[in-house]
Formats: structure tokens, C-alpha cells, sequence
């Protein structure tokens, strides 16, 4: 299998699911001599033969949607670090000197008694000695890349290839914000107890999306105890549930929403030198007054977002905010979609702010 392997010379990768599609149109390609998709059963991956492998590549890039990226394999060895290492140095050698910078870049997939940090760093220690460049890792005149598919390694050298986009400096990490964020809204209550733990858990979900720092569940009047149980229930297995996630897939530490209960008009009172900003139809157009808002929400203290639910915003507590905006004239948003489209204005001013 090993040496079927290392005859193709061409790594595609495509969507999940596509590489069937994508193995269609490649055969279609002249001097396409042998196509197979899905390699030792991996996923999103499709390996070509060509008789020219750089004007077949090409072609393949131009004319093939279901292909997101490819990469001719200059060479094909064993899955062990010391092979990999001197396959990827003869491959350096010929074209990176002392003047060019390199990073190398390394997809392992299967199993192996050593990470691709142990190839990165193998091999770039062996590059930089025998070649003198340096290592950028973020816009490197040389990407060595390296993708190992069970007992082979496929080493490729790509010319001008960010191991890190360049966007990724220009982007605000929006979570920073939304952990300062302080939200109060009314619950949502009705006689349908599953309705009332369906709405929690939906609004619960958009808060822990956001990182939202902390969540008060306000009161006007008394209320059912069932209906409140249910609904809060909802808002902790919402925050619970996305939360889970973020663990798993980020690679820093998620901030938790902190869920609360207090009476509105005693809260908007403890919070009067915080900026409150109250998201109601009898409000001014977002558009008209994102200027303000953005300054306002950027001074040192946390600001407060005032959210109702089936019931609006009691009009009498308008006087204590310091703006009270309309985000979407002549509609009726949901209690959970005026949290997200809320927090989705918030970003576009924000990033319009900062860019």
C-alpha cells in the first residue's frame, strides 16, 4: 500500500463528503493517469497521478470548484521522523537560501508515536543549519509542508504560503468585549411549560456564543414559579451546552456566562453609573445613532443592555438610559433574536470603529 501510495504525485483537499465529486472532474483532466479519492479511507482528501504534475495542478485549481486547496508532493517516504527530515532538507536545499525565510507546516493524520510538533521542529532545526534562513512563521518566503497519511509522509515546498492569515491581525477578538457585556432581560413566560425551557435554552445559547459576561434574568411582577423554573432551566442547559463546545475547540479558555435574578427597577437603580442602553422599537434607528452608541459602549464602565421579552421595556425606565435604539424598524423580533441581532449590530460598529 505504502508504495501505491507514494506513485501519485498531487494532494488535493476538498470539502468533506466531496471527495467523490471532486475525483469525478479530476479524471476528466488530460494527462490525469490515476485518481484516488478518499486515501486509506481519510476524509476530504483526493491523490492524483499526472504525467506534469505542476500544469495539471494548475488546470485542476482553475477549473474544479468542489477542490480547496493542492499541492504538488515532491517527495514520498516512510512516516518516520528521521526519513521525513532528510527527504524535506534535499528538498530545501535545491531551492531555500540563506536570505529566504521558511516555516514548516505539518498535517498528521492516523496514528504515530510522535506529534507534528516533533516533525516541525525536527525538520526545521535541519533546514535552518544546512540552509541559514530563518523562520517566520507568519508570512515565510517557504512553507515546507508536510501531510502524513498513515505509514507516508507527502512532502511538498509552497512558495509564498501564510501559515497564518494576514486578516487575522486586522480582526477584533469580539469575545473581549462581550465578556464586559452586562445583559438584562425579561423572561420569557407562557403557560406552555416546554416553550418556556425552549426559549431559555435558545437565549442561553446565543449568550455563551458571545461570551457574555453576565445575565439577569429581571422581573417586573410576580410571576409563576413553573414558568420561571422552566425558562431559567433552559437559559443554564443553553449556556451549558455551547459551552461544552467552545472547550473542546478553542484554544483558549471560553468565558462563562454568569446567570442572575433580580427585580428590573432596582437593578437599571444599582447599575445608574453604568451606561444603559435599551434595545426597544420606541427607540432611534441603530443606523442613525451608531456613532453614539459606539461611544458609549467603549467607556471604562461595563455596559448594560436592557432586553424585554413578551412584554416590552417598562417606558418609564427610558429616562435612565442613555440611549434606547430600534435595531430592526417595523419588525418583531423573537426574545432570542433580538439578543443575536443586537450583539451582531454591536460587532459591525465596533470593527467600523476600530478599522
Amino acid at each position: 500500500m505504502a508504495e501505491e501510495l507514494c506513485s501519485f504525485n498531487i494532494l488535493l483537499t476538498t470539502g468533506l463528503g466531496k471527495e467523490e465529486i471532486a475525483a469525478s472532474f479530476v479524471e476528466e483532466e488530460r494527462n490525469v493517469e490515476s485518481v484516488m479519492p478518499r486515501p486509506l479511507g481519510f476524509k476530504g482528501l483526493v491523490l492524483v497521478r499526472c504525467s506534469e504534475p505542476e500544469n495539471c495542478l494548475a488546470s485542476l485549481l482553475k477549473g474544479n470548484v468542489f477542490i480547496e486547496k493542492g499541492f504538488v508532493v515532491k517527495a514520498c517516504v516512510e512516516a518516520e521522523i528521521d526519513k521525513i527530515t532528510k527527504a524535506s532538507l534535499d528538498i530545501a536545499r535545491k531551492v531555500i537560501g540563506k536570505h529566504n525565510s521558511f516555516a514548516v507546516r505539518t498535517v498528521r493524520r492516523g496514528s504515530h508515536d510522535f506529534s507534528s510538533i516533533d516533525v516541525n521542529v525536527n525538520v526545521g532545526r535541519e533546514v535552518q543549519l544546512a540552509t541559514g534562513a530563518r523562520v517566520d512563521l507568519e508570512n515565510p518566503d517557504y512553507t515546507i509542508l508536510i501531510n502524513i497519511l498513515g505509514p507516508v509522509a507527502f512532502i511538498s515546498l509552497v512558495e509564498n504560503m501564510p501559515t497564518r492569515p494576514k486578516r487575522w491581525k486586522e480582526k477584533t477578538p469580539f469575545y473581549k468585549f462581550f465578556n464586559r457585556v452586562i445583559v438584562v432581560q425579561e423572561p420569557y413566560l407562557s403557560h406552555d411549560l416546554e416553550a418556556c425551557f425552549k426559549m431559555g435554552e435558545r437565549v442561553g445559547r446565543a449568550l455563551q456564543t458571545y461570551e457574555v459576561g453576565d445575565y439577569y434574568i429581571a422581573l417586573t411582577k410576580p410571576v409563576d414559579s413553573r414558568q420561571l423554573g422552566e425558562y431559567m432551566r433552559g437559559v443554564t442547559e443553553g449556556i451549558e451546552s455551547r459551552y461544552s463546545i467552545q472547550l473542546k475547540s478553542y484554544s483558549r479558555k471560553p468565558v462563562k456566562t454568569k446567570v442572575r435574578v433580580y427585580e428590573l427597577h432596582l437593578l437599571i437603580r444599582s447599575f445608574r453609573d453604568n451606561p444603559i442602553i435599551i434595545f426597544e422599537p420606541e427607540g432611534e434607528y441603530v443606523a442613525k445613532v451608531s456613532d453614539k452608541l459606539a461611544r458609549i459602549i467603549q467607556r471604562g464602565k461595563r455596559p448594560v443592555l436592557v432586553f424585554g421579552a413578551r412584554e416590552g421595556v417598562p417606558t418609564g425606565l427610558f429616562r435612565f438610559a442613555e440611549l434606547v435604539v430600534d435595531i430592526a424598524p417595523g419588525m418583531t423580533l423573537s426574545t432570542e433574536q433580538a439578543l443575536t441581532a443586537a450583539f451582531g449590530v454591536l460587532t459591525v460598529i465596533l470593527g467600523g470603529e476600530q478599522a
